[in-house]
């Protein structure tokens, strides 16, 4: 690996790719952006934490844009086993290939059991999908879903990048792919994990950026109308709901008031703004607690 590691070209600095990033529709600000820099400079993982909505799966689907490299996400859960992240073996397939054999005349054992333990009937999960692929990005979201038996295997996949088949032998990558992992923090993610990784907390953006992702991902948003709703955000974040509203949710709710035919959120279209808050607010005790203030707030200065 070279002094540039997986940065593009024409990326020299954590602000190249701020631009870079934002003409593929991902705002990041100079933190994230430097963190995502580093890993990319020094081929380290990334390790995003942050409240639901955020943009830490955005991030990954951005870099894979920057990078021109296909996505490959490792979606965990509660439960998620090493098989299901590394490979299996198509069971079917092997079946349908033995009795075709079987039924040959030149039948040979020996070959055929050869043939059934190859690489043409192993079925690549994401992990192995992702040490095959040059260049690619692996999305790990949602590792705090996963319990501590899956978070030690893939600490030890992240270390050495090598996969071992024991029917076909060890796989190395050629070369790592890029990794971005993401937790909400249901539960503390390990120490060792964290220290493999270089680290970033994402915030909810400030008011002038999330307006400037609801421009930048919905055109047709005025600026009265994504202000609006940007501050209704800012304002609902600090309230003690049960599900503050990230950008993503920001983004559902201005795309709902636009099919609406809503341009702000002013007395006029406050009917349409509480009967489309279900794009929003995921809970209803949430909803009743808004829902009489959204005109204050998006007033508000």
């Amino acid at each position: 690996m070279d002094g540039r590691g997986l940065l593009p070209v024409g990326v020299e600095s954590p602000a190249d790719l701020v631009g870079r990033l934002a003409e593929v529709g991902y705002l990041a600000d100079e933190g994230l952006a430097t963190a995502a820099y580093l890993g990319l400079r020094l081929h380290r993982p990334l390790f995003c934490e942050g409240e639901a909505g955020v943009g830490k799966t955005e991030l990954a689907k951005a870099l894979a844009s920057v990078l021109d490299a296909p996505l490959i996400r490792l979606q965990c859960y509660e439960g998620i086993e090493a098989s299901q992240a590394l490979y299996d073996w198509d069971f079917p397939r092997q079946l349908l290939h033995l009795r075709t054999a079987e039924a040959a005349a030149d039948f040979d054992p020996t070959a055929v059991e050869q043939e059934l333990w190859s690489r043409r009937f192993l079925v690549a999960r994401p992990l192995l999908q992702a040490l095959e692929t040059t260049p690619s990005v692996l999305l790990v979201d949602e590792v705090d879903r996963a319990d501590d038996e899956f978070e030690a295997f893939l600490l030890e996949v992240l270390s050495d990048w090598t996969i071992s088949v024991p029917e076909l032998g060890t796989i190395r990558a050629q070369t790592p792919p890029v990794v971005v992992v993401t937790s909400n923090r249901t539960r503390e993610v390990h120490d060792a994990l964290k220290r493999r990784c270089l680290y970033h907390w994402l915030e909810h953006p400030d008011l002038a950026r999330e307006v400037a992702i609801i421009r930048r991902r919905l055109p047709e948003a005025t600026d009265v109308i994504a202000q609006a709703v940007a501050r209704v955000a800012r304002a609902a974040r600090s309230e003690d709901l049960l599900k503050p509203p990230g950008v993503a949710e920001s983004l559902d709710w201005t795309e709902a008031l636009l099919a609406l035919g809503a341009n702000d959120l002013g007395p006029d279209n406050l009917d349409r703004a509480c009967a489309s808050l279900g794009a929003f607010l995921k809970y209803r005790e949430d909803q009743e607690r808004v829902a009489g203030r959204i005109a204050e707030w998006a007033a508000a200065g």
